[in-house]
């Protein structure tokens, strides 16, 4: 009971933390008239690279005791799909849609850790789970579809489809820490990963002419503190955080961290002046529905059936 309990509140932490990262990508590439500090790939670039960093200590320790070599490759694996590559889809979806949608479209994740965990991972699926898959995909349907598609060369999509591959992303990283890194610590897990991607993060810093924005730009102090906030709170200790959740209980119950952030997002970005439409909300409690059934759907109706017979047999 304990363990649910302390489970539940560093979920909740979480979601606190994550929920606050999609109004800091904002802060780190526009000012507060918003006009650009940042571009999106500097912004990715920087965080990855400030994250990367402030691990680097334990990164030393974890590639010193590496149980196997073959484990570099997972440990790839979590870096690139689960930080590197979301980092600079979820800036680049940032330039053109809200922080809150893009908070809402993160609870795409657990619907892709099912599916990844049952495709590649052997991980069994029951009737709850599939049926809560295709209810949460029908929500990624609305939400994708209702998009604006009157921008430049009807490019509106490509921001939400950005995200949807962001989140297919998390899930391969999620199921390769649950299935393949779980005989290490968390610590080492998010520190193995940040490793395999901190020369693609300074070789990106570098490319994207990230340091001429501190001699031009005089809101570059002010883009860089988000950053940097969102780089060692809201990506190392957070990602140390999450590997912990999962290790404790499962992929599946770590990625449930969406049914919160887009909560926090959207009053986050609201306070912001963010505006999120009717049908974008609609849509996000359609996803987290099949989340939840998903999650708990065969638990839930186990113990009905159970209470059921009860009844009948005390009749």
């Amino acid at each position: 009971m304990k363990s649910n309990l302390k489970s539940w509140l560093l979920l909740i932490l979480l979601a606190c933390i994550w929920g606050s990262s999609f109004i800091l990508m904002k802060k780190g590439m526009y000012n507060g008239n918003g006009d650009q500090i940042f571009t999106s790939t500097q912004v990715g670039a920087l965080r990855m690279l400030l994250a990367s960093l402030a691990l680097l200590p334990f990164s030393i320790q974890t590639m010193r005791n590496l149980v196997s070599r073959k484990d570099l490759g997972y440990f790839a694996v979590v870096g690139i799909c689960g930080n590197f590559i979301p980092a600079f889809l979820f800036t680049y979806a940032e330039t053109q849609i809200s922080s809150g949608l893009a908070g809402i479209m993160n609870s795409f994740t657990p619907i892709f850790t099912l599916l990844v965990g049952y495709l590649f991972f052997s991980n069994k699926i029951n009737r709850y789970q599939l049926l809560g898959t295709i209810i949460g995909f029908c929500g990624i349907t609305l939400l994708v579809l209702n998009q604006d598609t009157t921008t430049t060369n009807n490019q509106g999509l490509l921001p939400s489809l950005a995200i949807v591959l962001a989140t297919f992303l998390y899930g391969i990283s999620l199921n390769t820490i649950k299935f393949k890194l779980s005989h290490y610590k968390p610590i080492h897990v998010a520190s193995g990963g940040f490793f395999m991607v901190l020369v693609p993060s300074i070789i990106g810093f570098f490319s994207f002419n990230t340091e001429e924005v501190f001699r031009v730009n005089p809101d570059a102090m002010n883009g860089f503190s988000a950053i940097a906030i969102l780089a060692i709170v809201g990506t190392a200790f957070a990602v140390f955080l999450f590997n912990g959740i999962i290790q404790s209980s499962s992929a599946l119950f770590a990625s449930s961290v969406t049914y919160l952030i887009p909560i926090f997002a959207v009053i986050i970005g609201t306070f912001f002046h963010e505006h999120i439409e009717q049908h974008q909300i609609t849509s996000m409690f359609i996803v987290i529905f099949g989340i939840i059934l998903a999650n708990y759907g065969q638990v839930f109706f186990q113990k009905r059936s159970k209470s059921q017979g009860k009844n009948i047999e005390n009749n």
